[in-house]
């Protein structure tokens, strides 16, 4: 499944690779949500050069507030 993907079934109980699900309504609160990018990678350039980059990490919070769900019968 990916972002934008319709339903089909047999994937209903599958996690989306880049996405939640909520399965309730937050009422009168949130829900808080943390979202994690994590980077590394290396180079290579003509003449042998190259290297080891830092590798990084950036995070960040929210609270989401549900108010609706819908749900499939089957």
């Amino acid at each position: 499944m990916g972002d934008g993907e319709p339903y089909a079934r047999g994937k209903a109980e599958l996690t989306p690779p880049c996405g939640v699900r909520y399965l309730r309504s937050s009422r009168d609160g949130t829900y808080g949500l943390e979202a994690t990018l994590t980077w590394e990678f290396t180079w290579e350039g003509a003449g042998n050069t190259g290297g080891d980059p830092p590798h990084g990490t950036f995070a960040a919070t929210t609270e989401v507030l549900v108010q609706e769900i819908q749900s499939v019968n089957r």
